[in-house]
């Protein structure tokens, strides 16, 4: 139940790791886990999940994401999201050296780095820019990839079109144990977010009372389990609603919800519409 820690080695030749995959065929896409390297993911089209931290939310044509070291995170690709290709690039903070990072040239990629350490999401404008580069290293010599790495990051620190994935916190970064508990926790709604799951459940699962788990969940996510759970729900509600040729009551309870007026009160807290202007909304921009 506990994070993988995924043992990373840079590509051959090179001072960091880079590796592009067709469609679905990142077979550790499904895996919730962790490593020091910092990871740069472009999804070519497709929509899916991000689980970054307790950060949950949903993407659509594709994505461009920055993770910070050791922030555990799910993987963004599967047999359902469609995608044309994912690449996936991954670097250690100093991958080029404590003193050449230290450089002022290279001081913007730092503070970038720090920022990932939240887990950034970029948008439409960045996305676009960036992706077709990003791809196109795939083909180049070893020194011009490098040199292809370092404008990209540049660029990404100069963005504007940024959303910061953990911006009320979190402090998963304690001790080995408090790791695996949480994560244990998130796997366990990542799984089971479709069936009720009560918090003498959560409690017992993580071997706590419900009172200590509750302060304990709090402490370390700056949210409430229910407002999580109820995240993780509402994302998957907007998936399928944007998908999914399927009415809004059956949505409602197919994402976990057992009352339907729970669910339109608490997608609107969570998006600011309810769920009938999310789906309008969303059509209108696609078409």
């Amino acid at each position: 139940m506990k994070p993988a820690l995924e043992v990373i080695e840079p590509s051959f030749g090179s001072s960091f790791y880079y590796s592009r995959f067709d469609e679905k065929a990142n077979a550790k896409s499904h895996v919730w886990h962790y490593h020091p390297e910092i990871e740069l993911v472009y999804v070519n089209g497709g929509s899916g999940k991000r689980q970054i931290g307790s950060h949950v939310s949903y993407y659509n044509d594709g994505d461009l994401i920055l993770i910070g070291s050791n922030l555990p995170h799910c993987g963004f690709t599967d047999d359902k999201t469609g995608n044309r290709n994912e690449t996936v690039i991954q670097m250690k903070p100093d991958f080029l050296g404590s003193a050449f990072m230290d450089l002022p040239e290279i001081k913007n990629i730092g503070v970038l780095f720090d920022e990932a350490k939240a887990g950034i999401a970029f948008g439409r404008e960045t996305m676009q820019k960036v992706g077709t580069r990003i791809e196109a290293m795939q083909h180049l010599p070893q020194f011009e990839r490098l040199m292809a790495m370092l404008s990209i990051l540049n660029e990404l620190h100069l963005s504007k079109d940024t959303k910061i994935l953990n911006a009320e916190g979190f402090a998963v970064e304690t001790q080995v144990q408090d790791n695996d508990r949480i994560n244990m926790v998130f796997n366990h709604v990542k799984d089971n977010f479709q069936k009720q799951i009560s918090l003498e459940e959560i409690a017992d699962l993580v071997s706590m009372t419900v009172p200590s788990f509750c302060r304990y969940f709090k402490k370390v996510t700056n949210k409430t389990f229910t407002r999580f759970v109820n995240e993780y729900r509402v994302v998957h509600a907007s998936k399928l609603l944007a998908e999914k040729q399927i009415g809004i009551t059956e949505i409602c309870y197919e994402s976990g919800f057992n009352n339907f007026s729970y669910f339109n009160k608490t997608f609107k807290e969570l998006t600011g519409k309810n769920a009938s202007e999310y789906r309008k909304q969303y059509r209108s921009v696609i078409n």
